[in-house]
């Protein structure tokens, strides 16, 4: 895009929305008008723009800062991650766009890291409101593995272990989640968000049943497996 056409998809932009704050991945009739932005300021901070031109992106509200713009284009790495992996409990070497997504994230969980940026914090809820749990972000990532398997299922399968997403052996964790001694060591986040799938914990084996009946082998006869409450994904 040349300078001028991109001024002037800025400004579009600007009576429609009324700030120059761009996310990076924005497009403008079809042209990447957020790229444009961010190598404005890359061109601004470096000293090769015109005194002209940095006048003109001021009077439209171009915003400088460096951490505002680095922030801007990580925000869109973090959409990109969403989109393909439903979380932004990413792994901490975990890349979108270019950009260490993964790392990213992880800095900002730091205890007070946000606390002076407030719409930070609240721009990364709008993507993924789970994005800073309270609970380990390995246990987020597999349930959100999990739920988006589970969507629009209506009930109708079954996740069983072997059942693999992204590397995570998904049908292996859901039925540990199930053992009742697991399942009371969460916190209510969890058990929540479980439940809301559908997803309840198996019962209390009862005692009696792990013994062996005389005179047998040893085997029991209709033992539940940890899965058996659970669902099967078709087609995996």
């Amino acid at each position: 895009m040349d300078w001028a056409r991109g001024w002037t998809a800025l400004r579009r932009y600007v009576e429609r929305v009324g700030d120059a704050r761009v996310p990076y991945d924005h497009k403008e009739d079809a042209h990447p008008l957020g790229q444009w932005v961010a190598e404005q300021r890359r061109a601004y901070r470096a000293g090769q723009m015109t005194g002209q031109r940095a006048r003109r992106l001021e009077q439209l509200g171009m915003v400088w800062d460096a951490a505002d713009a680095a922030f801007e284009e990580n925000l869109a790495a973090c959409r990109a991650y969403f989109e393909q992996h439903f979380t932004l409990c990413a792994p901490r070497t975990a890349v979108a766009l270019g950009k260490p997504v993964g790392q990213f994230v992880s800095n900002l969980r730091r205890p007070g890291a946000l606390d002076r940026h407030p719409e930070r914090a609240a721009a990364l809820a709008a993507i993924d409101p789970d994005w800073n749990p309270a609970w380990p972000v390995t246990w987020q990532r597999h349930y959100a593995a999990v739920r988006e398997l589970l969507r629009d299922e209506d009930g109708q399968t079954e996740v069983q272990p072997g059942v693999t997403v992204s590397g995570m052996d998904v049908g292996a964790w859901l039925a540990k989640q199930l053992q009742p001694t697991v399942w009371q060591a969460l916190i209510d986040g969890q058990r929540e968000r479980l439940e809301q799938l559908g997803i309840t914990p198996l019962a209390p084996a009862r005692e009696a049943s792990a013994k062996p009946l005389k005179g047998g082998s040893g085997r029991s006869s209709g033992v539940c497996r940890p899965w058996c409450s659970t669902r099967r994904v078709r087609g995996l």
